[in-house]
């Protein structure tokens, strides 16, 4: 018996060749094993699943991209609808940034504005304008203006190349425009153009008009070959000699009173430094004045020396922001410190009047109360907001989110302490000088210390007042006050508490007379040492003169008359001598 085999292949059926349009109308088919299914074309949709077959009944509709809104034609423009897709065309009176009739949403972000029935010439085949002209004879003048929607929040940098007299802050404050025509060589206009810039916020402050010039450093805004004819709040005239990408460019504070500010900084502080240089020498080298009150003095010069010092050189380097917040932290620190030396002043006047025995503080409670209490504070306040130290202008406490407040709130608790403080000492005083056995002498010098630790206090919290404004950009008179109190503040420590002491003014003098007198002192010890050598040498000439007489007279076994008479001779020459 034979047996035969047959073996049977199976071939897969592919339906879209089989029937291309099973699927029906803007639908694509899809081949799988055993089966298929379909999905619309680009620009239609169904009202069911994205999946479907030839046998569901499911037909694909176009979706109308205008009406559902995912056509952002932009403004001054139509959205026109087509099947599958759409098109977006300019508004009558606007052209399109890229010259076409027609576009994609995206491609035509920008658009050339005109007012309504104006026109513009185009020169025929062949044909171009003059160089560096931007009109036609017979017709008025009309250039191509493009004016970018929001482009001025993506430009608003790339200022440093702007030659000012020191690093401003600047805010584009305009539009952002280019302007051209159809000639290409207008990189140096024969006649210049005039350009007049709304502006974006309403504010008399200063305004230049800049380009951007794309070949500084990848692009940045300049004033070459621009200069700003008339400035207002509302608006800015600008004057250029060549065509480009303009804008109105504004300083967040006034640039023409910088640099006078400047130099009042340079010239009143290194004054106060220096004064507060000569205190804390005096503080330390003179022994006759060294007491509690005088420690608490030499501290509160050396933490506003190195305040000072450190605002001097760095309040304004911002450009790396590591070293500006390092900066505002020793700021805010050393400032601290002195408020904190100040209260711990006002606690010595208060002992010294309300406590008879034990009026002096404990060095060790001191250096706590006056370094530690700054250090607690500011290391609580760079924790909580690390950030906070260092701004974009200044290297100071940021005023956003009230992170100035871990300054002035300290300050402004230790001030009513001080005020606490003297009022109390000020009451013991009246009370002291009105009994019946007051100690003058020791209460004229308590009101004394009083009086000039309340004048300390009145220049050093009025100076801050103002302070809080001096970082503000629209407070520039604030910013001078100030300045002059911050130099008067190492003035009025010298005077008050150096110049007005006699103990320190007699030790000034003589270390002036040791200084200016030491050839005149050096003289005259000569000259009297010359005279007593002269006086020794006179004695003791006379001496051998009369031993010599007396010897020859006894020598040659004189009388004693003779003798007697050469004595009365010797004495008489002596008496002469």
């Amino acid at each position: 018996m034979v047996i035969q085999t047959f073996s049977v292949i199976v071939i897969d059926e592919n339906e879209c060749e089989s029937d291309p349009s099973i699927c029906g109308k803007n639908a694509r088919c899809f081949n799988t094993v055993g089966s298929y299914y379909c999905q619309c074309h680009e620009g239609f949709t169904t009202n069911s699943a994205y999946n479907f077959t030839g046998t569901d009944g499911i037909e694909c509709e176009d979706i109308n991209e205008c009406v559902v809104g995912s056509a952002a034609c932009g403004p001054y423009t139509k959205c026109v609808n087509s099947e599958g897709g759409y098109n977006c065309t300019c508004e009558a009176g606007y052209i399109s940034s890229n010259g076409k009739d027609t576009f994609k949403s995206g491609q035509g972000i920008f658009f050339a504005v005109f007012t309504a029935g104006s026109f513009y010439c185009i020169c025929d085949a062949g044909f171009r304008l003059k160089s560096g002209e931007t009109n036609f004879t017979d017709t008025s003048e009309h250039i191509y203006v493009i004016n970018y929607k929001g482009l001025e929040e993506s430009l608003n940098c790339s200022f440093d190349h702007l030659k000012t007299q020191q690093k401003q802050t600047f805010k584009i404050n305009s539009k952002v425009v280019t302007a051209t025509v159809s000639n290409k060589e207008t990189t140096n206009l024969t006649k210049p153009i005039n350009l007049t810039f709304s502006h974006l916020e309403k504010k008399n402050e200063e305004h230049m008009c800049v380009f951007w010039d794309p070949e500084l450093d990848g692009g940045a805004w300049s004033t070459r070959g621009c200069t700003t004819v008339i400035s207002s709040a509302d608006q800015t005239d600008c004057s250029c000699s060549h065509l480009s990408s303009f804008a109105v460019l504004m300083a967040l504070y006034d640039i023409g009173d910088v640099y006078e500010l400047r130099v009042v900084t340079l010239v009143g502080l290194s004054l106060s430094l220096i004064c507060f240089f000569i205190c804390i020498v005096t503080f330390y080298f003179v022994r006759s004045i060294q007491s509690t009150r005088n420690t608490i003095h030499l501290h509160l010069c050396i933490s506003l020396f190195i305040a000072y010092f450190v605002f001097l050189v760095g309040i304004t380097r911002t450009e790396n922001k590591v070293g500006c917040a390092v900066v505002a932290g020793i700021l805010h620190y050393f400032f601290l410190a002195s408020f904190c030396w100040m209260c711990l002043e006002g606690v010595q006047l208060f002992r010294m009047v309300v406590l008879v025995f034990n009026t002096t503080l404990r060095p060790i409670y001191m250096f706590a109360a006056g370094y530690g209490v700054p250090a607690v504070i500011v290391a609580i306040s760079a924790t909580a907001n690390a950030s906070g130290y260092g701004t974009d202008k200044h290297c100071w406490l940021s005023i956003q989110d009230g992170f100035i407040w871990s300054f002035y709130g300290p300050v402004c608790i230790i001030i009513i302490a001080n005020v606490f403080f003297f009022l109390i000492t000020i009451w013991k005083l009246a009370e002291k000088f009105s009994s019946l056995n007051p100690d003058l002498d020791s209460l004229h010098k308590i009101k004394a210390f009083t009086v000039t630790a309340i004048a300390q206090l009145c220049i050093l919290g009025i100076m801050w007042v103002f302070g809080c404004f001096q970082f503000n950009e629209n407070t520039l008179a604030m910013s001078y006050i100030f300045t002059i109190l911050s130099s008067l503040q190492g003035v009025l420590m010298f005077i008050m508490h150096c110049w007005l002491s006699k103990q320190v003014r007699d030790e000034y003098a003589k270390f002036l007379s040791c200084i200016c007198t030491p050839q005149k002192r050096k003289y005259s010890e000569f000259t009297s040492n010359q005279t007593s050598k002269q006086q020794i040498n006179s004695v003791l000439k006379r001496s051998w003169l009369a031993l010599a007489l007396r010897m020859c007279a006894h020598e040659r076994n004189s009388s004693p008359q003779a003798v007697q008479d050469v004595d009365e001779f010797v004495s008489s020459w002596e008496q002469i001598w």
